[in-house]
């Protein structure tokens, strides 16, 4: 493993489990004191944590961690667990054969990327398996809520997976079985509770990571850096779930 790779895992670790909270102020001299390089390879793997969206970096503030509004993100994701769910099973009978084969390769892709730790491309295909169910869906009104709430997620994050990569796995998981029921002409009930299921679980996994991360900053500093860590939101709330978040 190269010094930059080692960096770059290293930051990327403390930030997924908690341990750099958001705001957390990472000093390039003191991480890179503790791994025992330069500090230009530490330099080189904030420069790719910030483009991965982990990372924010400014002359007079040096590198911190991005903080997203927790409460806002979760509410986001609930909101589209209802709207995706009906989405889909709206689309779902307008859905071709050239459809549900563009559906299996992008879950491939999907699978492809996460084997080879591309987080980022991971989350386009992600994205663009459902863009490929909602351009089949007749309400209009529906799909312009879904990509505006999409915008709102991505002003916050871009890309979820990269804080939540073992959520990624399942994710392909929940895909396999959506392509299943939309090839096989289920009800479209089972396939809006699917749908809605398969997007409270990203946010019950971040929320739970939120916990993780509250758990850490009050055990006190992250090793190897300075600063504070952002405060976790302590409610969270789903919509039109069968499962009930945490409150």
């Amino acid at each position: 493993m190269s010094k930059q790779e080692l960096a770059y895992q290293t930051i990327r670790a403390r930030i997924v489990d908690g341990s750099y909270g958001p705001g957390y102020r990472i000093v390039i001299d003191e991480v890179a004191r503790e791994l025992g390089v330069s500090p230009i390879p530490v330099r080189e793997a904030v420069r790719r944590l910030e483009a991965e969206g982990l990372i924010t970096y400014t002359r007079h503030a040096g590198a911190r961690v991005v903080a997203i509004d927790e409460r806002q993100y979760v509410d986001t994701l609930a909101t589209l667990a209802v709207l995706e769910g009906y989405a889909t099973a709206l689309a779902a009978p307008r859905l071709d054969e050239s459809d549900l084969a563009e559906l299996h390769r992008l879950t491939g892709e999907m699978r492809a990327a996460l084997d080879r730790g591309d987080l980022l491309r991971y989350g386009t295909l992600n994205r663009a398996y459902h863009e490929a169910i909602y351009r089949r869906c007749p309400n209009d009104y529906l799909t312009d809520q879904i990509r505006a709430a999409w915008a709102r997620l991505d002003s916050m994050r871009h890309s979820i997976f990269v804080l939540l990569p073992e959520r990624a796995r399942a994710s392909i998981v929940d895909h396999e079985r959506i392509n299943v029921l939309l090839a096989s002409g289920a009800p479209a009930v089972e396939i809006e509770r699917v749908v809605r299921q398969h997007k409270l679980a990203t946010a019950e996994a971040f929320h739970d990571r939120t916990v993780r991360c509250r758990a850490a900053a009050s055990d006190g500093a992250a090793p190897g850096g300075s600063g504070t860590t952002g405060q976790a939101t302590e409610e969270v709330t789903t919509l039109g779930s069968d499962r009930v978040l945490p409150s």
